[in-house]
């Protein structure tokens, strides 16, 4: 018996729209041809001197008993924009926000956050909240950003976050598979592990 199909034939989907379907992550994903696999990844972490980190952690500690995380806005702009202003510091990668993307009807929308660097990329979903449904958006975002770039890095990473969670994704672009890390980074408590991820995914 055929599965019947997620996808109308004819209608236009934006990323977000993905993050809202009552469906498994699986069946969707499989309607590009894509396969979920969730594992405990091992990232890379960089070694390099993080010299604005305490100053960073600090910032975030203080501020924190006083802002409210009530809506996506605010996460982005308190907790995950001043993160990544220091990726880019040291990284030299840049930046984007909202970056729009329309490789199909299907895979369109814009990107939370688009960073990239000499052979390297990250893409980086910013949510209010449900963690498992915007893995589902990223990782739709991660096939668009597989069919629309002439990066040929054999895989393409990114992070869907809370602002004070993180977790990560792979796309292995040869066996089509989407690899949802288990570990999830809580910030401030992991935010040194956290960074030196990031930066290494960007750093030359």
């Amino acid at each position: 018996m055929t599965r019947p199909s997620i996808l109308q034939p004819g209608q236009s989907y934006t990323f977000r729209q993905y993050f809202e379907m009552p469906y498994e992550p699986e069946d969707i994903l499989a309607e590009f041809g894509y396969t979920l696999k969730r594992v405990p990844l091992s990232l890379p972490q960089s070694t390099a001197n993080l010299d604005r980190l305490d100053n960073l952690k600090t910032r975030i500690e203080e501020s924190l008993p006083f802002i409210s995380l009530t809506s996506e806005a605010a996460r982005r702009e308190l907790l995950i924009a001043p993160l990544l202003l220091d990726v880019v510091h040291y990284t030299q990668a840049q930046l984007r926000l909202e970056y729009p993307l329309a490789v199909t009807e299907q895979l369109k929308g814009s990107l939370d956050y688009y960073l990239y660097s000499v052979g390297r990329l990250l893409v980086i979903e910013a949510k209010n909240a449900d963690l498992a449904k915007g893995f589902t958006q990223l990782a739709v975002e991660l096939i668009a950003l597989d069919q629309w770039t002439d990066n040929e890095q054999p895989i393409l990473q990114g992070a869907v976050s809370t602002g004070d969670i993180w977790q990560f994704g792979i796309l292995h672009r040869e066996q089509k598979q989407i690899q949802q890390g288990l570990t999830l980074y809580r910030v401030p408590d992991d935010l040194e592990t956290l960074m030196r991820i990031l930066v290494k995914i960007l750093e030359p």
